[in-house]
């Protein structure tokens, strides 16, 4: 049952990262985002229905959780049509993923993890959170740099493509972040204090998210501006991806 509700799920997120390829089809991209993010919700309702325990604590089964975050947190204001273009960086990134995630077995059943499920709910769930707002500011950069690009080169369609201004894309941008960077510091803290009780050592991917947390601390306290925010929020998006894909196999 939960696999077969991953290709509709598939197929729908596809749809939507082909249509935003062109301004004409945005309207039908945002639709096949809403039926792809209904169909992984009743994907992830189902995992969570036949595993005994927290059903993502595999690397693929957090990845399946984290798409589906990146998915929620572009639905905030993806369905405004000034935002629907954040779509054009968000949907391929999140079809690789998923698809990703599928190949892992992560959209199968997941078997009891030996760690408490209040545990994994603060750990994984808060960390994975926080890297979703990073993923949704870093396309809200990229969108933010596109735009400066078209201005810049006086682009005929500029207009016609209704994009939010550069002001508005630097401050959702900034309070993005701002708000993801609690959540990975609990995540983190979380971790953390069970290491210490379980007397265990720091492997790579920690070292990854708590370079992550340093960058965004950055970010949150130097309040930069312009396309200094937007160079950093994207350099920060390519340590999370270092962290859901090369190394945390290694984590779990």
């Amino acid at each position: 049952m939960a696999e077969a509700l991953f290709w509709p799920a598939l197929v729908a997120y596809s749809e939507a990262a082909i249509a935003y390829t062109s301004p004409r089809f945005v309207r039908l991209g945002i639709w096949g985002v809403r039926l792809g993010w209904l169909a992984q919700t009743a994907l992830l309702a189902v995992q969570a229905a036949r595993t005994d325990g927290f059903p993502w604590s595999s690397w693929a089964g957090s990845l399946n959780l984290f798409v589906w975050l990146v998915v929620s947190a572009y639905l905030i204001w993806g369905c405004q049509p000034r935002y629907r273009l954040i779509g054009l960086t968000v949907m391929p990134l999140s079809v690789a993923l998923f698809a990703v995630a599928a190949l892992g077995g992560g959209t199968a059943a997941g078997a009891r993890s030996r760690y408490s499920n209040l545990f994994l709910t603060i750990h994984v769930g808060c960390i994975l959170a926080a890297f979703a707002g990073f993923t949704l500011a870093a396309a809200l950069a990229a969108l933010y740099l596109a735009e400066a690009r078209r201005l810049q080169r006086r682009s005929p369609d500029i207009l016609r493509l209704r994009l939010p201004s550069l002001v508005v894309l630097e401050r959702l941008t900034t309070r993005t972040v701002r708000f993801s960077l609690p959540l990975l510091t609990v995540g983190l803290i979380a971790g953390f204090v069970r290491l210490v009780q379980q007397h265990g050592h720091i492997d790579a991917l920690m070292d990854e998210a708590v370079a992550t947390w340093l960058l965004y601390a950055f970010f949150v306290f130097t309040r930069p501006a312009g396309r200094t925010a937007a160079y950093l929020a994207l350099f920060g998006f390519g340590l999370v991806i270092v962290a859901r894909i090369a190394l945390a196999g290694s984590h779990f």
